[in-house]
């Protein structure tokens, strides 16, 4: 999942680069419903909730009720712990060190960071 859930950080605002929870479950909803072939338009109708709300759910712009959540996961058949899992699952790997390489020179530099700190730099000789 953690190819789909990227974020732009504001350079200003560090911290902007988390993703929300809403959009990390938003995602994970859509792509549990994908992977089970389903339209969102039954998934809504087994839900009790209107298409254009859940498709708002899985763009990660509305936050559902936990009774929308259940209902919701319902018709997914999945629990509230599976997603709740998944969600967290998710949002663990976008915290993890990714390695941004740059090339300058015949130098390369290497550096690990996360949405929440920097990590370190190492040069090597390139050719």
């Amino acid at each position: 999942m953690g190819p789909h859930l990227t974020r732009v950080a504001d350079a200003d605002d560090p911290a902007s680069a988390e993703l929300l929870w809403r959009e990390a479950l938003g995602a994970f909803l859509r792509r549990v419903r994908t992977d089970q072939q389903r339209i969102l338009t039954d998934i809504a109708a087994q839900a009790g909730v209107s298409p254009q709300y859940l498709s708002e759910i899985e763009r990660g712009r509305k936050e559902p009720s936990s009774e929308i959540l259940a209902a919701v996961s319902g018709a997914l058949g999945l629990s509230l712990l599976q997603i709740t899992r998944g969600v967290a699952d998710a949002l663990e790997a976008m915290a993890r060190p990714r390695p941004a390489v740059t090339a300058i020179g015949g130098i390369q530099r290497t550096t690990a960071t996360t949405h929440r700190q920097s990590g370190h730099v190492s040069l090597r000789m390139v050719s």
